[in-house]
């Protein structure tokens, strides 16, 4: 028996019927509905109504196309414990059109020239169109890892039988394989994300947190939205010393444009909001579609070890090859004259998958290029482009290195700097202190 204001009655919970376990080609599809991957084609009247149209030459409005592209990426699944797994669409083109294209560009000298051509021009176009939309896209991530893969394959089958690659050439190219690998998983990991105020843990007295809101207070009524996040200041002194006291000391404009008024939180120095993640990155560098995850203070270590390792690796990949079918040339001679390559359907698909491989090559070359300048003059790529628009940043060497100024302290300690980036909080001087 429970006394009147001690305890107030339990309602008693219904059970929910328990659902049913999903088979392998089972799942739940984006209605919430319970569906079988054997019925895929059916019940589709987007796509039914988006083929009437085509077949009598109407146009396809772009809600249509659209609906139906949401269709298609929500049942291409594959048999999986406890129901199907989705299959990210862009994952599947270059697994399908980069052999084709190396196969073609093979068969002719001409033809490679006109394959090779196209496809940077058609990773450029693809790339431009999802960056403008602000699109996530595991495409160039499915392109660099299938293309790691099959260069590996095509070394493997048509240039090791030729006899002229040794057991340790080949397991210091596999090692090398490897490590740009171990290298990407590192780089995959978090770049150093900024938590919500909601996820943060209030731990300080309460009054320092009285005290640092009242300051506050008077800085951020500036700007919408800081009042209502009531773990904002919390959050600054403890992720952030400097930046507390960059808050306080501030000016209200300063403190607005630090304030993300989607993440809700107060960036500290240097850190910047993604539109394509939808998060706050601690000093993020930028977007790198390759790996499909920022490049920031916690991975940007990662990112250019990985770049070199593959830097490194493709070129002893492309110097064995060479070797192998343009014998007793150097390899810059071999690249642009080698006589019999198309007479040899074998040697014609490891010639193509070399000049396949320079290209992609150099262009990893030129973005390591321009990593190590930026680092040698302590700005992030993010910072760079800001200066370019805002015309703030000192140019050199036709645009290629942009000074801000602003953090550099000079080239070993810029190294230093990034050599402890992710360990440890580094203290910037006070006039850093923005």
């Amino acid at each position: 028996m429970t006394q009147k204001g001690s305890m107030k009655p339990v309602k008693k919970k219904t059970e929910e019927p328990e659902l049913e376990p999903l088979c392998c080609c089972e799942y739940i599809d984006r209605n919430g509905e319970k569906n079988h991957m054997a019925s895929c084609l059916c019940d589709c009247q987007d796509l039914d109504e988006g083929c009437d149209r085509w077949i009598t030459c109407k146009s396809v409005q772009p809600e249509a196309c659209e609906r139906i592209m949401d269709t298609i990426a929500d049942r291409l699944r594959i048999p999986w414990l406890r129901g199907a797994k989705k299959v990210n669409i862009s994952i599947i083109p270059p697994l399908v059109l980069l052999p084709a294209f190396l196969h073609v560009a093979s068969w002719h000298f001409l033809l490679g020239v006109v394959v090779l051509t196209s496809l940077p021009v058609l990773a450029l176009w693809y790339y431009y169109l999802t960056h403008r939309r602000k699109e996530q896209t595991r495409f160039f991530l499915s392109l660099g890892l299938f293309s790691l893969g099959y260069m590996y394959y095509v070394f493997l089958q048509e240039v090791v039988p030729k006899g002229r690659v040794g057991p340790a050439q080949l397991a210091v190219l596999t090692c090398g394989l490897f490590l740009i690998l171990f290298a990407l998983y590192r780089a995959k990991r978090n770049p150093g994300y900024l938590s919500s105020p909601a996820n943060v843990d209030r731990s300080l007295s309460s009054s320092q947190t009285e005290c640092l809101y009242r300051k506050g207070q008077d800085r951020t009524k500036a700007f919408p939205g800081a009042e209502t996040s009531g773990g904002l200041n919390n959050r600054t002194l403890k992720e952030d010393p400097k930046g507390s006291s960059r808050m306080l000391a501030g000016s209200p404009a300063k403190v607005k444009e630090d304030w993300c008024a989607k993440c809700q939180l107060l960036r500290p120095a240097r850190a910047w909001h993604c539109r394509i993640c939808g998060v706050c990155v601690r000093r993020m560098d930028h977007h790198c579609v390759w790996i499909n995850s920022c490049v920031g203070e916690s991975n940007h270590q990662a990112f250019i070890l990985a770049l070199l390792i593959f830097l490194l690796t493709s070129g002893y990949g492309i110097t064995l090859t060479l070797d192998t079918i343009c014998r007793d040339r150097s390899v810059f001679t071999a690249l642009f004259y080698c006589p019999g390559v198309y007479a040899n359907y074998s040697s014609a698909l490891s010639f193509t998958c070399v000049w396949y491989s320079v290209i992609i090559t150099v262009g990893m070359a030129y973005i390591f290029l321009i990593q190590l300048i930026n680092i040698s003059y302590n700005v992030t790529e993010r910072e760079v482009q800001q200066a370019l628009r805002q015309k703030t940043g000192r140019r050199l060497l036709c645009g290629l290195i942009v000074d801000t100024g602003q953090y550099n302290r000079g080239l070993l300690r810029n190294w230093h700097q990034f050599s402890t980036l992710g360990t440890r909080a580094f203290h910037h001087p006070a006039e850093d202190i923005v």
